[in-house]
């Protein structure tokens, strides 16, 4: 190793090139400064190599194949022969995917003026980064950095990700046939998603969740119709359970589980999956040698520019404390990337959107009815279901509701939650609407298209207003 005795000076470094990092290196390239992106695997990060978008590829995978089901009693007739799932012809639609988004990164960071350097970065100090790149050293000197390394799985002690038995989020969506049986420790969204996708393409599931119920961070009353679905497909799940340890025997699994309800229990399965959660990746990037801060999770803290105690370097996505998201990231590169530029930027609002691709899908921003209370508000809701959705009749796709939470004195939009087909895409309205502090009248008196899903938000803003159309008004 060669290490470089004269600094490569720059405007800004950002070190990681996940949807955070790109998206403030091509807002910077837009505001006119010299920037150098350092990534050390491939630009996307981990949400578009390893996590949403081929998760999200093979989650729609999974819903074509089964929606087979239906076809039938729509009329069409399919070949009686069994159908099935190449899992190896999967791998290569998914690969065409990543990379065509990966080449579209790398050409918007080109025509902005971004450098790229692939390699792993480490502070020397406050203003100089080192670059570890094939054998080569490369140092550094900028005025700002951004810190954008993401997170990564966390994976108890007791645990071994092998890859082959036992996997984590990023090697399960590496296989290449569908295992006859999966355990998922853990029944967050990401347990959940994985495991209604493999449920549908053929696969034995059994979900293990500490908490009394899957989804535990998300409102009661959105994931009944996830649980009723997940038993529907078969799925055994397993709450108030904790794994005490894992043994990989005769070619498979024994997880070693314990419930008060039912003691210590063994599961077999092909494959184990552990989705317990994720932590950041700042541990080994020289944060003490730039005198930034974390807290006892790791988490880097910073104000509303994104700025760490150290003002001239910023931290985003999730080395920060918050919900992991790709689009919270993405806001907060941008953020702090028109910070650096000059321009009056900052992370003002607290409505962030969330989604999860469970079946039904289910997406919120703003408060539950359950927070809005706490935080004293005086509250109505209106709630329309899609069984009395024309579009949804007309696709099959009836499971659900949209559901608004409104300040009772004022009408102020205090949250707006979804569960049901296409969720993900019909949760912008509900983030635009609390954005501009809207009214449930704004919602209720706006012309939605008909026939289809936004309906149902116009249906639950009238029914808080007691004259929805297609229900009963109570």
């Amino acid at each position: 190793m060669v290490v470089g005795e004269v600094a490569i000076e720059t405007d800004v470094i950002i070190i990681g090139g996940g949807p955070g990092g790109y998206a403030a290196a091509i807002r910077l390239g837009q505001l006119g400064k010299s920037v150098v992106l350092i990534e050390k695997d491939k630009l996307g990060g981990v949400c578009l190599n390893r996590g949403c978008i081929p998760s999200k590829a093979l989650i729609h995978t999974a819903d074509q194949f089964h929606r087979l089901n239906d076809f039938e009693k729509m009329g069409i007739q399919l070949p009686q022969e069994k159908t099935a799932v190449d899992l190896n012809v999967w791998q290569d639609w998914k690969k065409g995917i990543i990379s065509q988004l990966n080449q579209g990164i790398s050409h918007l960071c080109k025509e902005n003026g971004v450098t790229v350097v692939k390699g792993q970065a480490t502070f020397l100090s406050d203003d100089r980064i080192g670059v570890e790149t094939d054998g080569d050293f490369e140092t550094y000197k900028f005025e700002h950095a951004i810190i954008a390394t993401g997170s990564r799985p966390f994976i108890p002690s007791f645990l071994n990700v092998d890859g082959r038995y036992i996997l984590d989020s990023t090697t399960s969506l590496q296989l290449k046939e569908v295992p006859p049986s999966l355990s998922i420790i853990g029944g967050g969204y990401i347990g959940i998603e994985m495991g209604m996708a493999f449920a549908k393409l053929g696969t034995q599931v059994t979900i293990i969740e500490m908490a009394n119920r899957i989804l535990p961070q998300v409102a009661d009353n959105l994931v009944k119709e996830v649980i009723r679905n997940a038993k529907k497909l078969g799925i055994n799940l397993k709450t108030s359970t904790r794994v005490e340890k894992a043994i990989v025997e005769d070619g498979q699994v024994h997880l070693h589980v314990f419930s008060e309800k039912h003691g210590t229990e063994v599961i077999v399965s092909e494959k184990t999956l552990v989705t317990i959660g994720r932590i950041p990746n700042t541990q080994e990037i020289g944060l003490n040698q730039a005198g930034i801060a974390v807290d006892e999770k790791d988490y880097i803290a910073v104000d509303t520019e994104c700025r760490t105690n150290v003002p001239h370097i910023f931290a985003i996505g999730d080395t920060t404390p918050g919900p992991a998201l790709a689009h919270r990231a993405s806001k907060q590169g941008i953020v702090a990337a028109e910070v650096i530029g000059g321009l009056p930027s900052a992370i003002d609002s607290t409505f962030v959107p969330y989604v999860i691709f469970s079946d039904p899908q289910i997406a919120g921003v703003g408060f539950s009815r359950e927070e809005a209370e706490q935080q004293g508000y005086s509250v109505k809701t209106g709630k329309f279901p899609f069984s009395a959705n024309g579009r949804a009749l007309a696709t099959n796709e009836t499971e659900g509701f949209a559901e608004v939470i409104v300040d009772a004195k004022s009408h102020i939009l205090l949250g707006m939650h979804m569960v049901g087909a296409d969720a993900s895409n019909l949760i912008g309205e509900g983030v635009l609407a609390l954005e501009l502090s809207a009214r449930v009248e704004d919602i209720a008196l706006s012309m939605h298209p008909h026939p289809t899903l936004t309906e149902g938000w116009m249906e639950a803003a009238e029914a808080v207003l007691g004259h929805a159309i297609h229900i009963v008004n109570k």
